[in-house]
């Protein structure tokens, strides 16, 4: 009896999610979430800054905003929601 194997074709995907500038964005994105964070809490730290206190809960949330925007743009491109490129 012979054994018959059939060479396949290797298979290609045009898998959109492993490319590097999803995740660097993603990271950066990340980072501006941090900055934003730690910026609320400044005028906790220093006590000289406590009447800032309204203009850094400003800044912190817009950095928060930016970088929610930012993350959740990259996540639905990967998920395929995004323009074609």
């Amino acid at each position: 009896m012979e054994n018959t194997v059939f060479e396949r074709p290797a298979k290609t995907t045009d898998n959109n999610a492993n490319r590097t500038e999803y995740y660097v964005t993603l990271t950066f994105a990340i980072i501006i979430g941090l900055i934003g964070v730690f910026i609320r809490f400044v005028p906790d730290v220093i006590v000289a800054l406590d009447q800032f206190g309204s203009l850094f809960s400003w800044i912190a949330n817009i950095a928060i905003v930016i970088a929610s925007l930012i993350a959740f743009k990259i996540v639905f491109e990967i998920l395929g929601f995004g323009k074609n490129k």
